[in-house]
């Protein structure tokens, strides 16, 4: 190849990612307003020109301190202001964590997710997380941690001890955001996100339908995650698991064509990130989970439990996976 070729090439991957990034909120609506068939249609050749189509990537979700937060989020049975009937339980030992991590990674996880239901963390907690992260990578796996918001020197710590990907979700779109949590900004969270990506971590950032928001704000919730100047390289989508004692029990569950749809659009906006399908799977048939992996989502949450909501059974999950012609990417 020549060398004006090579640039030609590279201006054209420029112009691409320029396009990626200053995506407009009409064009994001319009992506929800095509026809069903066409929008997958175009969501799955993109997701076929970046991914196996037939390879999931699979995570495992651990609780390792449960309960007693402060923040107000009005989906989360581990707020201290709702009564949920949640026990709540202090951080894990190390040696607990580790073997959860082995046994996930047996099952057939290539990265494990540790979360900890704290506003921030800190830094003695951090000190034994930091630890936990060291031991799991050492397993040969992807390590991801959930703990709150960060300052740039507890990022750092984390990066150091080899935290491969940190979730901070930003839930809904800036305005629907305070029907939802009034104890945290949405500003606080785009902050921590800048935090984590500045200390080199990778980003896994994502959201939640079916909390009565409209369909103009799940899609400004993807324009926010797609118009980062990096987007996330993770995407979790969460359907709104409703617990009894929450504000949000009893809200109007999403349409499954409009959570289907969610997915699809994800993947045209992100093209290059992992969508993971995430809380939720419990309430969706096979046939829907099958139109979601067709749509472009390609991670998932595996095991019988997220934080403190159930999720599908594992052997429910190979048995769907082999029925599907999937098989689990490796990290």
């Amino acid at each position: 190849m020549s060398i004006a070729s090579e640039a030609i090439g590279e201006q054209k991957k420029a112009a691409v990612n320029i396009v990626r990034n200053t995506w407009p909120l009409k064009k994001i609506q319009a992506l929800f307003d095509l026809p069903f068939n066409d929008l997958l249609f175009k969501a799955h050749t993109i997701h076929r020109e970046n991914f196996d189509p037939n390879a999931v990537q699979i995570s495992t979700l651990l609780s390792i301190k449960t309960g007693a937060c402060p923040e107000d989020c009005s989906y989360c049975p581990q707020s201290v202001r709702y009564d949920t009937g949640l026990e709540k339980e202090a951080l894990m030992e190390i040696r607990a964590v580790v073997d959860a991590a082995k046994e996930a990674k047996a099952n057939g996880a290539s990265r494990f997710c540790m979360g900890a239901a704290w506003r921030s963390p800190k830094d003695r907690d951090l000190n034994k997380v930091t630890k936990m992260v060291e031991e799991v990578k050492a397993l040969g796996m992807e390590t991801c941690v959930t703990l709150g918001m960060l300052e740039d020197g507890q990022a750092k710590q984390l990066k150091d001890a080899g935290l491969d990907y940190y979730n901070h979700n930003i839930d809904t779109s800036e305005d629907y955001y305070k029907e939802v949590i009034t104890t945290r900004t949405y500003q606080d969270r785009l902050d921590t996100i800048d935090t984590v990506r500045n200390a080199g971590i990778n980003v896994c950032s994502g959201g939640i339908v079916g909390m009565g928001e409209a369909s103009d704000d799940r899609a400004k919730m993807l324009q926010t995650l797609a118009n980062m100047e990096h987007p996330p390289e993770s995407v979790p989508i969460n359907k709104l698991v409703q617990v009894k004692g929450t504000p949000l029990d009893g809200a109007e569950a999403i349409d499954s064509l409009e959570f289907i749809k969610t997915i699809a659009v994800a993947r045209i906006l992100m093209p290059t990130s992992q969508v993971r399908l995430s809380a939720g799977r419990s309430d969706m048939t096979d046939e829907m989970q099958a139109m979601c992996f067709f749509a472009g989502a390609n991670s998932i949450f595996y095991g019988d439990q997220l934080l403190t909501t159930e999720n599908p059974e594992e052997s429910a999950d190979h048995q769907l996976f082999k029925r599907l012609g999937i098989y689990p990417a490796t990290a």
